[in-house]
């Protein structure tokens, strides 16, 4: 483990890299509190710190009390190593956020016992926050296609309105939906089904630009959220995606299979709700259904009777 040292006097940084590194560690040595707060900001900072509490430039009390104010799900573990014994002095640096202290001079064996324990502190931090990372990756996605949930699409959608209103940008959404997709999956069976949903994502993830969002809203619809920038076409995006579609052979347990899709289209205006888009482009969709499927359909009166896609 790297463990960064903040330690003024030279006998006794010494002493401290060499325990460190006979017990396995990489010792990274600072020689004032201003080298020490430099190297705690840095992207790959060291996650457990032995921090001198009197050292020139900036105490250790100081540089503990900014690094307790970075923001950070996993703040390093900080021993302070101190000649003071003054209870209400060590108090006070337990409660500017040092995990624990060790006076000066040192015993070997405690210093060693005492880095220990901060190790183990450290990777259960590690653990738990890995695990935080992992519930909250599942609760926000689909578990089959990997694409965003519709919880989560919706809140994104939200977030894109808000924004998009701030910078009076354009955002269209479109609801896109599996033609003839319930007796697809009474022919090939539901795993073929499943198939066909996970081919589907990767199609539209790879017609989508890297800042257009998708997310699973449930079954077989798929909702579309595309930023632009206000007055810019919209319906080349879609059109592209459902040509690709129907072109397409999916590769699927069943064999080669083809699909096709009808989506949905509605340009945000000022004002519209996430209720109100998804009304709309719903109910394009199943306009884009009654004329024929494989089609884009707009909200806008302007883009009604799309032709079907090209196949």
């Amino acid at each position: 483990m790297r463990i960064l040292i903040a330690e003024d006097d030279f006998t006794s940084r010494g002493m401290l890299a060499a325990v460190l590194k006979k017990a396995g560690h990489e010792p990274v040595e600072t020689v004032n509190g201003l080298e020490a707060w430099g190297a705690l900001q840095k992207p790959d900072a060291p996650r457990l710190v032995i921090l001198d509490w009197m050292m020139p430039e900036m105490d250790g009390l100081e540089v503990l009390r900014r690094v307790r104010a970075l923001p950070g799900d996993r703040p390093p573990y900080i021993l302070m190593l101190t000649t003071k014994t003054d209870k209400a002095e060590i108090i006070a640096g337990l409660d500017a956020g040092a995990n624990d202290y060790l006076a000066k001079p040192f015993d070997v064996g405690e210093l060693r016992a005492r880095v220990e324990v901060g190790r183990r502190m450290v990777e259960m931090q590690d653990a738990l926050a890995e695990s935080r990372e992992v519930l909250a990756h599942e609760a926000a996605h689909d578990p089959l296609t990997g694409m965003l949930n519709r919880r989560a699409i919706l809140d994104l959608l939200h977030k894109e309105l808000a924004r998009a209103g701030r910078h009076a940008d354009g955002v269209s959404i479109g609801i896109c939906d599996i033609d003839h997709f319930k007796s697809f999956n009474d022919t090939y069976g539901h795993q073929t089904g499943d198939d066909v949903l996970c081919e589907l994502a990767r199609v539209m993830t790879a017609c989508c630009r890297v800042y257009d969002s998708i997310g699973r809203m449930g079954g077989e619809e798929f909702l579309i959220i595309a930023p632009a920038k206000a007055g810019a076409d919209a319906n080349s995006l879609y059109d592209r995606l459902c040509a690709s579609v129907a072109g397409l052979k999916m590769e699927t347990r069943s064999g080669a299979l083809s699909v096709t899709v009808s989506i949905g289209v509605v340009i945000a205006n000022s004002g519209d709700t996430v209720d109100d888009l998804v009304g709309a482009a719903d109910a394009a969709l199943y306009r884009a259904k009654a004329e024929g499927r494989n089609r884009v359909v707009f909200a806008d009166n302007d883009f009604q009777g799309a032709p079907p896609c090209a196949s």
